[in-house]
This record gives C-alpha cells, sequence and structure tokens, in this order.
C-alpha cells in the first residue's frame, strides 16, 4: 500500500518525462539530419514556446518544423512524436502535399486543449480519464469524445477513445487530455490507485460500492459481475488461485517491461493498405512517412522503434509481389526498391546502436535471419539470385598486360549495403560540428566548428579524409542494375555532402596528401597507375577534387583529372606490335559488357569531367592540348565528343571577349574526331554535326575551311560535302563573316567546285544538282558536272534525278541540254496503266510540253519515247490534246505566233500517240472488267465516257468505238447489270 501511494505521488506530478522519459540523445549513426536538430534546439533554448512562431521570417522551413518541435518540453515531445507531429516532407523525402499543419493530430489536439474543450479529466493512480468535446462545424454535430489514458514510468502504455479513430498514431482527443495532464497539473484531481481506496473499506463500504457501481452500469457489466461472484465464491476456482487482484490503476512492476502504447493491428493493417495500393494515393509517401516515424522513435531511443520495424518488415515480407516477381523473373520498380532500401538502412541503425543489450540484438539478428531465409526476400542487387553471368571471374589471363592489373576489393565501400563510409562520415561530421546536448560544441549556422580531437586534428578533418579515401578505393562494377545504380547514387550523394563543408587550409592540405596518396597508391586507388579492366570510373569524384584543388595546386588538380579519365572497360586491345601504348580506335559493340547497366550515366559523367578540364584551360594551350590528347584516348561515344566540341566552341566565342582561337581549334579537331567516327555509322543527328562543324571551321578562319574541303572524303559523305558544306562555304553570309576579299574567295570557291566535280564523280546521283548549282560560274566546271551526268544518266542515275537535273537546265536557260537530259528520263520511265497518280505523271507532261515549245523535231523524237514509257490511258490522252492545241515551237517564237501549222491527227508522230492512248483505253478496259465490283460500276461507264472522246480523235474512231463496245457486250455478256448500263449510255 505505501508503494502503491507513492506509486500515486509520483505519477501525480508528471505524465511524462523525468529519468524514465526517451531523452533528446541518439547515436550518430541513427541520425543524418542531427545538424539540423541542433540548430533547431539551440534556437529553441533561447525562444519561449510562447513566441517560437512568432519570429520564423528568415528560417527555412525545415528548420521551422524542428525548432517547434525542439521548443516543446520533453514531457510534450514524446506525445507530439505519437501524434504524427511529422508531415513525412523533409525526413520522410516527400513533398509533403498536406502542408496545413494545423489538420495533424498534434495541431488539433492543441487547438482543442487551448479552446477549453476538456473536461471532467480524473487521475486514478495510474490512470488518466475525462471527456474531450469537438465543437460542431457546418458539416458535422457537436461530438462528446470519452477518453483514457493510462501510463507508467513516464511513457503512455494505452489509450482508448470514443471517436472510434482508428490509426497507428494518437488522435488529437488523447493529445488534448494528455496536454491537459501535462500542462495543468493542479487542476487535475489526483486519487489512489483503486486498489488502495478499496482496501480502506469495511465490509459494508465495498458492498455498497459494488451494489452500486453494478446498479449504475448494470447492463454493461451485470452478466461479468455474476461470472466473477460464482468464481469467488467456489473454492476450487482459478481465480481463488491467486493472492490479491489486479489493478490497472496501480501500475506495473518496477521489473516490468514497459514501452509507449503503439497499435501494432493498425501499424499491419495500415502498411499492408499501402503496399497493396502499389505506390498509388500517395501510398509511397505513407510509407516514408512510416519510416520517418521509425527514425524518429530511434532517435528518441524509444524501444518502440525496432518493435514498430519489425511490424512494417513482416508487412513487406508478406506483400504478395514478391511472389509474382520471382515467378515471372522480373526485377522490382524503382519506387519499391527505394522502399526496401530504406527498411534496409533502419534495420542497420537499430542493430548497430550501442545503447541496445546484446540480449536484444540476438533477438534481430534471429528475425534477420528468418527473413533473409524466406525464397521472396529481395536480393541486394534487386535480381532474384545470380541469373546474370560474374564476368569479372572469367575474363581469360578491364586481357591483363600495361595499364591493367587485378583488383582485390570486389566489393567496395562506397555503394555497399551497410554504407560504412556514408556513416562514418556523417557521424565524424555530426560529432565535430556538435552533439546534441551542446557538450564541447561551438557551432554557428555558418556550419565552422572548432571541435577538435584530443591530438589536435578535427572531426570535420577526419570526415573528409574518410571520404576522400572511400571514394578513391579502387574497387569491381557489382553485378545488377540496382547495384550499380546504388554505387553511382551513393558516390553522388557522398560528393554532395562534402561540397556542403567549407575547404580552409587545413582541409586544403588533407586534398593534397590524399590526391598524391591516391596517384600512387597502386591497385588499392582508383587513381593508380594500373586499373583493373572492370573497377568502377573515378569521373564523378575526380570532378569534385580537380574544382576543390584547381584553386590551390592547379598541376596536382590536372594530373588528378587527365588519369580519371580512363574507361578501360571500353578500351580496344593492340592486336600485335607495342603494347606499352595500347591503340585508342573507336569502340566497337562487343565492348560494351551488358552487364554494364550504368555505362551511359559513366560515360555522361566522364564527358562532364572533360568538359570542366576544358572550360579551366581556356587561354593555356598547353593545357589544352594535353586535354585534347586525353579526350581523344579515352573518350569513345561519338555523341559525348560532339557535346565537348560544342562547349569548347561555347567557351570560346562567348561574347564579352575576344575568341580564343587556341580553344577553338581544340573545338574543330574534336568536331573532325566526331566526323570521321560517324562516317560510316547511322547517326540521328549527323547533318546538325555536319553543320556545326561548318560553322566552327568559319569561326577559325578561311584556312580551316578549305582544309576540310581538301580532306572532305576522310570527313564527309558526298552528299554531306555537295550539300551541306560547300554549299554553306560559298554562301554569302560566309564570305560576309570572314571579311574575304576577291582573291580570296577565288581561291576557297575553286576548292568548293573542285570538291563538287569530286563527289559528283563518286555519287553522281545524289550530288550532281548540287554540283551543277556551285560549279554554274566556272563554264569548265559546269560543263565537266553536265557531262559527269550525261555519262551517268544511262545506267547510274534515276529518272526522278535526271527530271530534276532537267528542270534546273531549263531554270537556268539551256532548254536544249534540259530537253537532252528528259529524254535520257524518259527511257528509265515505266507508268503502267492503272498508275494515274504516279508522281512522275507531271515530269511526263513538262518533258511533252518542252519538246512542244522546242519544235516539231523534238516533239516527233519524244513521243516514241512517251509511247514505250508510258502505259497509262488517262495520261496519254492528256499529253494528245496539249499537242493538238498549239503549234510546235509557239512558245519559244512569240514573235512568229501566226508562222506554224497544228499537227495533224493523221500523220506521225501524233497518229502513233493516237493509236498508242486508243490502245491503252482498250487495254486498261479489259483489265479493270476483270476484277470488277458493282461498286465501281458508275466509275467504269464515266472511264468509258473519257475513252469514247479520245476514239473519236480518229477520222474512223465512231466506227472503232462501236466495235470496240459490241466485242465488250459480246465478251463480258455474264455482268448482266454492267453491260446494261453500258448499252443505256453507248447504244
Amino acid at each position: 500500500n505505501a508503494t502503491f501511494s507513492r506509486q500515486g505521488q509520483r505519477a501525480g506530478g508528471t505524465l511524462c518525462g523525468g529519468s524514465g522519459a526517451a531523452q533528446g540523445g541518439s547515436s550518430k549513426t541513427l541520425s543524418p539530419e542531427s545538424l539540423l536538430d541542433i540548430s533547431a534546439r539551440k534556437v529553441a533554448e533561447k525562444w519561449p514556446f510562447q513566441r517560437v512562431e512568432e519570429r520564423f521570417e528568415r528560417i527555412p522551413e525545415p528548420v521551422q518544423r524542428r525548432i517547434v518541435y525542439w521548443s516543446f518540453p520533453r514531457s510534450e515531445r514524446e506525445i507530439c512524436m505519437y501524434s504524427s507531429f511529422n508531415t513525412g516532407g523533409e525526413d520522410s523525402g516527400t513533398s509533403g502535399e498536406n502542408s496545413d499543419e494545423t489538420r495533424l493530430p498534434f495541431r488539433r489536439g492543441i487547438a482543442l486543449l487551448e479552446s477549453g474543450c476538456v473536461d471532467n479529466v480524473l487521475q486514478v493512480g495510474f490512470h488518466l480519464s475525462g471527456t474531450v468535446t469537438e465543437p460542431a462545424i457546418a458539416s458535422e454535430p457537436e461530438l462528446v469524445c470519452s477518453v483514457s489514458v493510462s501510463f507508467d514510468r513516464c511513457k503512455i502504455t494505452a489509450v482508448t477513445c470514443g471517436c472510434g479513430n482508428k490509426d497507428i498514431f494518437y488522435c488529437a482527443h488523447v493529445v488534448a487530455l494528455a496536454l491537459y495532464r501535462v500542462r495543468k497539473p493542479e487542476q487535475v484531481k489526483l486519487h489512489l490507485p483503486i486498489s488502495e481506496t478499496l482496501f480502506q473499506m469495511n465490509r459494508d463500504q465495498l458492498q455498497k460500492f459494488v451494489q452500486y457501481l453494478i446498479t449504475v452500469h448494470h447492463t454493461e457489466v451485470l452478466p461479468t459481475a455474476q461470472k466473477l461472484a460464482d468464481e469467488i465464491l467456489s473454492t476450487n476456482s482459478e481465480i481463488n488461485q491467486v493472492h490479491g487482484a489486479p489493478d490497472p490503476t496501480a501500475g506495473a512492476s518496477v521489473d516490468d517491461e514497459n514501452c509507449w502504447h503503439l497499435d501494432e493491428e493498425q501499424v499491419q493493417e495500415q502498411v499492408k493498405l499501402f503496399l497493396s495500393q502499389g505506390g498509388y494515393h500517395g501510398s509511397g509517401k505513407q510509407l516514408n512517412l512510416l519510416f520517418s516515424k521509425v527514425r524518429e522513435m530511434l532517435k528518441m531511443r524509444d524501444s518502440n522503434g525496432a518493435r514498430m520495424l519489425t511490424l512494417i518488415t513482416e508487412q513487406f515480407m508478406g506483400d504478395p509481389r514478391l511472389a509474382l516477381w520471382r515467378q515471372q523473373g522480373t526485377t522490382m520498380t524503382d519506387k519499391y526498391r527505394q522502399l526496401w532500401d530504406e527498411l534496409g538502412a533502419l534495420w542497420m541503425c537499430i542493430v548497430l546502436n550501442p545503447h541496445c543489450k546484446s540480449e536484444q540484438k540476438c533477438v534481430w539478428l534471429r528475425q534477420l535471419r528468418r527473413w533473409n531465409g524466406v525464397d521472396v526476400c529481395p536480393w541486394e542487387d534487386g535480381n532474384h539470385g545470380n541469373e546474370l553471368p560474374n564476368l569479372t571471374h572469367a575474363l581469360p589471363h578491364e586481357l591483363l598486360h600495361k595499364g591493367m592489373t587485378s583488383v582485390t576489393n570486389m566489393e567496395g565501400w562506397v555503394g555497399h549495403p551497410l554504407d560504412p563510409i556514408g556513416t562514418l562520415f556523417s557521424t565524424l561530421l555530426d560529432t565535430g560540428r556538435g552533439d546534441e546536448e551542446g557538450r564541447n560544441a561551438f557551432l554557428d549556422f555558418s556550419g565552422k566548428s572548432q571541435r577538435l580531437l584530443d591530438d589536435g586534428q578535427s572531426f570535420v578533418a577526419l570526415a573528409v579524409e574518410t571520404a576522400l579515401i572511400g571514394l578513391g578505393q579502387q574497387r569491381v562494377m557489382p553485378d545488377g542494375l540496382y547495384a550499380q545504380e546504388k554505387v553511382c547514387r551513393n558516390e553522388e550523394q557522398l560528393l554532395a555532402k562534402l561540397q556542403e563543408v567549407e575547404l580552409d587550409d587545413a582541409l586544403v592540405k588533407i586534398f593534397r596528401k590524399q590526391a598524391i596518396f591516391l596517384l600512387e597508391a597502386g591497385p588499392y586507388s582508383g587513381l593508380g597507375e594500373l586499373l583493373y579492366r572492370e573497377s568502377v570510373p573515378m569521373h564523378t569524384f575526380a570532378k569534385y577534387l580537380f574544382t576543390s584543388l584547381l584553386p590551390h595546386d592547379t598541376e596536382l588538380a590536372y594530373k588528378i583529372a587527365l588519369r580519371a579519365m580512363r574507361l578501360p572497360v571500353l578500351e580496344s586491345m593492340a592486336p600485335s606490335g607495342d603494347l606499352s601504348r595500347p591503340h585508342h580506335i573507336v569502340s566497337m559493340v562487343p565492348n560494351r559488357y551488358p552487364r554494364w547497366f550504368t555505362l551511359s550515366h559513366i560515360e555522361s559523367q566522364q564527358c562532364e569531367l572533360a568538359s570542366t578540364m576544358l572550360t579551366a584551360a581556356k587561354g593555356d594551350g598547353r593545357k589544352l592540348e594535353t586535354v585534347l590528347e586525353s579526350i581523344q584516348k579515352n573518350i569513345h561515344s561519338s555523341s559525348h565528343i560532339f557535346k565537348l566540341a560544342q562547349d569548347a566552341f561555347k567557351i570560346a566565342t562567348l561574347m564579352d571577349s575576344l575568341p580564343d582561337i587556341t580553344l577553338l581549334k581544340v573545338s574543330l579537331e574534336l568536331g573532325l574526331q566526331v566526323m570521321r567516327m560517324t562516317l560510316s555509322t547511322l547517326n540521328w543527328r549527323r547533318r546538325e554535326m555536319v553543320r556545326w562543324l561548318v560553322t566552327c571551321a568559319t569561326e577559325v578562319g578561311v584556312y580551316a575551311l578549305d582544309s576540310i574541303m581538301q580532306s572532305w572524303f576522310t570527313l564527309f559523305t558526298p552528299t554531306e560535302a555537295t550539300s551541306i558544306v560547300a554549299t554553306t562555304v560559298m554562301s554569302n553570309t560566309t564570305i560576309v563573316r570572314l571579311h574575304l576579299d576577291c582573291h580570296q574567295q577565288e581561291n576557297l570557291a575553286s576548292s568548293a567546285r573542285t570538291l563538287a566535280l569530286q563527289c559528283t564523280m563518286k555519287d553522281p546521283q545524289n550530288c550532281a544538282l548540287s554540283a551543277l548549282t556551285l560549279c554554274e560560274k566556272d563554264h569548265i566546271a559546269f560543263e565537266t558536272a553536265y557531262q559527269i551526268v550525261l555519262d551517268a544518266a544511262v545506267t547510274g542515275m534515276s529518272y526522278t534525278q535526271l527530271f530534276t537535273i532537267a528542270r534546273y537546265m531549263e531554270h537556268r536557260g539551256y532548254p536544249m541540254r534540259a530537253y537532252k537530259l528528259a529524254t535520257l528520263a524518259m527511257a528509265h520511265l515505266n507508268l503502267s496503266y492503272n498508275q494515274d497518280t504516279h508522281p512522275a505523271i507531271n515530269d511526263v507532261l513538262w518533258a511533252c510540253a518542252l519538246s512542244h515549245s522546242l519544235g516539231k523535231n523534238e516533239l516527233t523524237a519524244v513521243i516514241p519515247l512517251v509511247v514505250k514509257s508510258v502505259k497509262c490511258a488517262t495520261v496519254l490522252s492528256d499529253i494528245l490534246r496539249r499537242c493538238t492545241l498549239t503549234t510546235p515551237g509557239m512558245v519559244a517564237l512569240h514573235s512568229r505566233r501566226n508562222s506554224g501549222k497544228l499537227m495533224s491527227l493523221d500523220k506521225a508522230p501524233l497518229r502513233q500517240l493516237l493509236d498508242a492512248t486508243i490502245g491503252a483505253y482498250i487495254n486498261t478496259t479489259h483489265s479493270r472488267l476483270t476484277h470488277i465490283s458493282p461498286r465501281h460500276y458508275s466509275e467504269f461507264i464515266e472511264f468509258l465516257s473519257k475513252a469514247r472522246e479520245t476514239f473519236l480523235m480518229a477520222q474512223d474512231g465512231h466506227i472503232q468505238f462501236t466495235q470496240f463496245i459490241d466485242n465488250l457486250k459480246q465478251i463480258y455478256k455474264g455482268k448482266k447489270k454492267l453491260m446494261m448500263l453500258v448499252r443505256e449510255r453507248f447504244g
């Protein structure tokens, strides 16, 4: 009884807090955001809670949230944590769509408390009860909730509320009642545990007490009361075998385990629900919020952290999608894999917590082994087993020669599942900047720290050195897409943290020391002279080292960056000869190992490193030449070299200064390399690349343009050389841009004409027209180009190309040459009876019109070609009508309009054309009737009408057409409906 009394008095003093409460400290491995918390806590200590939110104008939102958190008394922070104060914004990695914090349970609880909505508060021992009234709103009536809270040794161990809320976290009504007890202890009527009160009653009082209790609640408790009475009156009942009776208000024994109330069933149900939604409806955000809550619990050293994570993990292990993916042999989605990563990271925090007892760790180890033994448990690299071949061990004896070596680090520290470097870096950095209790911390908001180790070295310096060692380690590229992505992601995350550290003289010394060590460290260094073929590249790390060292040690910065440019997995071996200097040729597809899933990202980072060096080397010819050599030796992707060429061009031609001619030459040299690499391969950006190269050469000068035209066959296709290169060089824009005199213009034009003629010899089909255009102003060159066209016309050119060149000749005032080319084109043409919409029809009509305009002889010569090449009746009839309307030669002889005579249809050549047209109509008619369907009958009748018009152009045309119709009626008499339509129209 004395114990009950003391416990009651202790409980009366505080609901939460005190020596048994979860304190604010944590293991450094558990709190990556601890720096933010340190800052927030220091501010919160200076400002009273009542005014803390009035002074937020210049503080970032994430810091605001943590300042509010730390401004609560310790006894309220735990309640805050269990009522989901955090929205999951900065901690969970989500954007926080619901930014209205007034809707959070903790905020609503405070509002209810401050509005006087808490009433009838009673504390009996370790049990607190009361009513909380939700005011009526427009859509809902007033709600009165009965709330009860049990607590033990400064922790809430059980809650119930009449609102019926089912959630992982405490509702606003529980928050309101608990905070009422914390903030207004003098207004809470305290009572000893009920067992102590009953002990003070005599028998009559006890009987009265029980009877009144049953009377007030007889409908609820009468069956239970009768059952208990029967058992007490039975000497052999189980209830009589135990001395004393339970008291829910007395609290637990000192030796009993106790922890904050957590609704396990709700945790399981909500996780199961979120997983079933497959990432939709914000479920990923909600799961991240739960993970954030676990982190918060671990930070507060709350034993529920491990308990809640166990419940979450069980639901993850039971996700039916795992079995489905296993059966299908597919990997997880990226979002789902990130959730599993967070799960693993939290378990790492738990098992590495130095404050945990060894027996707890043994329990967790058994759990983890049990989960790991389940078939559907995901693998670290995202694959279900080792389906991918391990090429690391299959290489025959990144194949070894000078410049290659074996590597002992098969599993690197950066990208490792346990993230040892990242964890150690964060721990040392946070320690150096001051711990959460503020012991020995000299922190200001710039992030500088004076905290030192016993030997005088700063924790920050040690953290930086650790990161540099880990990032520079030579390590094998792991198997599996996800594992490789993790290597890239962890490296980038670590570098992002490093970039937040301001470099002082002491840190610069560490950078120089580590850089030199990495260059000389041999096979343990990713920047050593010898490199294993499949080592993880150092491009991203080296770019950071380069920019950091450049202001302090330029030569060392370039040594690091140039050494890191290597990408040996793409290098081709020299087939024989001197192996001390491998031949670096364009990489072939077989060299791109299919297991390097992140190769495109790696090549992009290699390109970024090269671009950074080019930018820094502007104005330094020696360094630019060295960087250029490194690019040409190590980069095997034409698109990335093209990007570097463009970058160099932009840097060299900045508007605020004169062009840097040395850098321009580097840009041009890279562009020329791209041209050579892509000359014989398909590249959708090729046309853009060629145009850009001409622009770059123009900026370098006239000699560069002349040079690319002299060596065009190593850089361009004939079509590109004529239609893009030479045409652009000869344009007025280029001439004006270069300020060329007449002599220079003529030299450049001569080179362009020579190029054009060479291209036309190689590819007359695609280059002839461009060559003729380019050679127009030089008679000899023009005649040469024309002769090349004539020579190629017989076998090497299509009718389309010849017609195009012929039209050009007419347009330029060479009608006879146009006529000659048109007749050559006609020899290649063949229009069948049903090709009445063929694109060459316009060319045929144009060729006939041209011949007609030149005179009777030309028309006479072209008509036999038309008759031979064209079998389409409608096209022939169109040509026939045009030839009969005007006199041949009249178009060209405007002054002799009346001197000519119309050609006779009874004589050559029009008689031949008329006969061919009538024959074409007859053949077409029979061809169409072979497979005609009723829906085409009316169209066919119209066709016969057009045929009759052509028949009637002949002297005996009426008779021919009548005979033709009679033959149709006889041959196709089975098509009764069609023949009836023929008779109706034609008799």
